[in-house]
């Protein structure tokens, strides 16, 4: 079971993504994997930014079962989904931040994020974009799973964001940058100049060098 520090540690981390206006009031949800087939969830109509440990959910991962009572978000099936398909990813974080959910809820919406070099490095050089679905709904999870198999950010067309790391700081870091990318995106209009494909592939360079 879950220890009384992880779920201040829980409780810690969700309050630092309000902190950063990635949520506000009952928008957006949290998850994190604990071994022995574990994870705590934010609970259903929680706020995540004032969090308190009492509405923290802990979940069976493998089957979904509640554990200690609090039932988790609407969205816990795509968390936990997701989790099943990726071993190594353990947060997950569905978020509606200001100027990424404006881009969501455009008519029409940017083909290429990468405005700056920690979008293809953290984000992702491809951000796939899930048609509007019911929140909550059995249809939306398994898009956000499917695309997410292969992708550690998603944008939720006229909803949100979610992204997934191997731990809060990653996580938190897709998050911000994504957010930055569409403010930048969001301020300059159509006068953007993304990143060429020269230019992206320089960076995987550098970073395979750096890694070497």
């Amino acid at each position: 079971m879950a220890t009384p520090s992880q779920i201040l540690e829980f409780v810690a981390q969700a309050h630092r993504v309000g902190d950063a206006k990635l949520t506000i009031c009952s928008s957006g949800n949290l998850s994190w994997r604990l071994p022995n087939d574990e994870v705590l969830i934010s609970g259903t109509g929680s706020w995540v930014p004032q969090l308190t440990p009492d509405r923290v959910s802990l979940c069976r991962l493998s089957t979904g079962e509640v554990l200690n009572g609090v039932k988790p978000s609407m969205e816990s099936v795509f968390h936990m989904g997701v989790m099943r398909e990726r071993p190594e990813v353990n947060v997950v974080l569905h978020f509606q931040s200001r100027y990424a959910t404006a881009i969501a809820c455009r008519a029409e919406r940017p083909a290429d994020f990468n405005v700056t070099a920690e979008i293809p490095i953290h984000v992702g050089r491809e951000i796939p974009m899930i048609p509007y679905l019911r929140p909550g709904s059995p249809a939306l999870a398994k898009a956000v799973v499917e695309a997410m198999k292969t992708h550690n950010s998603v944008m939720l067309l006229k909803h949100g964001q979610v992204v997934c790391g191997e731990s809060f700081d990653q996580a938190f870091e897709r998050a911000m940058f994504f957010e930055m990318a569409c403010r930048i995106m969001v301020l300059n209009g159509t006068n953007v100049n993304p990143l060429s494909a020269d230019e992206i592939a320089d960076l995987d360079q550098y970073i395979l060098g750096k890694k070497s």
